[in-house]
């Protein structure tokens, strides 16, 4: 798969997976914690994709 693509499907499903993670606890969407978690989530989303594209 192309380098481009898999970062693209980390970032979205990284994004999507940091962002439920508060919902665990009980926190919503739309709050602090769950724009955070989702942008962290994005971020190692984003590392996996270029490793795995190596």
């Amino acid at each position: 798969m192309d380098r481009k693509k898999l970062v693209m499907f980390g970032t979205i499903v990284g994004g999507y997976a940091g962002g439920y993670i508060p919902a665990l606890w009980g926190a919503g969407g739309f709050t602090m914690w769950g724009i955070l978690f989702s942008a962290i989530g994005s971020l190692v989303g984003i590392w996996i994709g270029f490793q795995l594209g190596e």
